[in-house]
């Protein structure tokens, strides 16, 4: 079952983390409730699809199409680029965990580990992490950038008509 609280919350951290990306980029103040929008729409669409079940690479993949789909016209109201709102609200989906625990295994395996049964189990761990960080990176890349691409054939005048 879908718990509603917890989405919510995330999703608000997700927008005020952001916030907080946009504000260390210093985007214009007129762009700072874009930024969250867009960011709790990530931190909306990411944990619902996950409560649901789907891969996390699928789920990021999705969010980062959002944000990537979004941004154009927004940037076009607003009268700034596409990266200032879409950059800052997808930041929050960086990995971290994976590639900590990507570092960790090959710490483990390179200096401390002598036993051959915990060293290939070490040796999963960094690649299924690691992979995953990878894809992960991969898939927030092509969901912002392809809609950006795409979209910028048109002009967003033309697609508002």
């Amino acid at each position: 079952m879908i718990d509603l609280l917890k989405i919510a919350e995330l999703s608000l951290w997700t927008g005020m983390a952001g916030i907080g990306f946009g504000i260390l980029f210093n985007i214009p103040r007129k762009a700072i409730l874009t930024v969250f929008i867009l960011g709790f729409g990530v931190g909306l669409i990411k944990s619902v699809l996950l409560q649901l079940g789907v891969n996390i690479i699928i789920a990021s993949f999705i969010a980062a199409l959002f944000v990537g789909i979004f941004s154009t016209p927004l940037a076009h109201k607003i009268h700034q680029p596409p990266v200032v709102f879409s950059i800052p609200a997808v930041i929050p989906m960086i990995p971290g965990y994976f590639a900590y625990k990507t570092v960790l295994a090959t710490m483990n395996f390179t200096f401390m580990e002598a036993d051959q049964t915990k060293r290939l189990e070490l040796i999963d761990a960094i690649f299924s992490n690691g992979f995953t960080m990878f894809f992960i990176l991969i898939s927030i890349t092509l969901g912002i950038s392809l809609p950006l691409l795409l979209l910028r054939k048109s002009t967003v005048k033309k697609m508002l008509d």
